[in-house]
């Protein structure tokens, strides 16, 4: 055992020397794998003969810190959570921006109509009657937001939430679905409020809607946002094939999906807690606007440094996989 130390101990400390340097040129990555390969068998052979000996576990130790060197040691999981919220999300909610914005505005202008017909419709009881709308303005609405406790009702609008959401995104590749939902809701919402104008109470109607309703109906146009994004790379792939096309796009957009949670998250503590507080009304919509103002900062901000950088919120080119060339 004492010959064969001295016989390779030099390659043992070249080894030990190469794999503490930061840094190698393409000859010492060479002799760095070769010594490393070689370490390797006269570790077996060491421990066939004295396995739990000094000599062994010294070795193992300095193939340990050459194969680490040699492969790498992987990215932090504190740095890749950092480089998602700071690079991957806002860049995926910065390339939805303008369609966000189009989305929303026909969401306000439904709404509008749907308020204004119902304020304005000739036989408003055919709709609902006038003890029900009664009932809804006086004490219903106002006491949707806090009838049951603020912990729960929050959780229960969390889910609410993310099922539209995700409704929107899944079923987004038909390009109809994201359209009915938002129809079907931004119609309810504005019925909703031409019942309460009508009944002379619509500064309840807008005190209690707008403190959530800001970012909530946002997350909500962001998710009909990828899905129709999902949709047309569908319908206009490019110099792709269809699948790859829309493979390519709900990759990009699954990191819109992980942000919408958080997003739904803070909109669901906001309507659970903020809205049926006894706060002034300024301070409670105050609230709302600055998460929604928070939520365009962080969009426009760092997704337009992020866009500018390269980032496309897409996999990785090794987690993507390879992509067949089509002409």
């Amino acid at each position: 055992m004492d010959a064969f130390i001295a016989v390779h101990q030099p390659q043992w400390d070249r080894l030990e020397y190469l794999a503490g340097r930061r840094r190698l040129n393409a000859t010492e990555t060479d002799e760095l794998l070769q010594l490393y390969q070689r370490a390797s068998t006269h570790l077996s052979m060491i421990q066939a003969v004295e396995p739990d000996s000094q000599v062994a576990a010294q070795l193992s130790a300095q193939i340990g810190r050459a194969r680490a060197h040699l492969t790498g040691t992987g990215e932090n999981p504190l740095a890749g959570i950092g480089f998602f919220f700071t690079q991957s999300l806002p860049v995926a909610f910065y390339r939805l921006r303008w369609l966000t914005v189009i989305i929303g505005a026909a969401f306000l202008a439904l709404a509008l109509w749907a308020g204004w017909w119902t304020y304005h419709h000739p036989q408003l009881d055919l709709i609902m009657p006038e003890a029900e709308r009664q009932q809804y303005a006086q004490a219903d609405f106002v006491s949707y937001y806090s009838e049951h406790p603020s912990s729960s009702f929050a959780s229960q609008v969390w889910t609410n939430n993310a099922w539209i959401a995700a409704q929107c995104i899944a079923f987004g590749i038909t390009g109809i679905w994201p359209v009915f939902i938002l129809g079907l809701n931004g119609f309810n919402v504005g019925v909703a409020g031409g019942i309460m104008h009508e009944q002379d109470a619509a500064a309840d109607f807008w005190v209690n809607i707008l403190p959530h309703g800001l970012m909530e109906l946002t997350a909500v146009f962001i998710a009909a946002a990828a899905g129709l994004r999902i949709f047309w790379a569908w319908v206009a792939p490019g110099q792709q094939k269809r699948l790859t096309s829309v493979a390519g796009e709900a990759r990009r957009l699954f990191t819109v999906v992980l942000g919408l949670v958080v997003v739904l998250l803070v909109s669901g503590i906001v309507e659970g807690f903020v809205t049926p507080a006894p706060w002034p009304d300024w301070l409670r919509i105050g609230i709302g606007a600055l998460v929604l103002l928070a939520y365009w900062v962080y969009t426009l901000v760092l997704g337009s440094r992020a866009a500018k950088a390269g980032v496309t919120g897409d996999l990785g080119r090794y987690d993507s996989g390879s992509h067949e060339l089509t002409a």
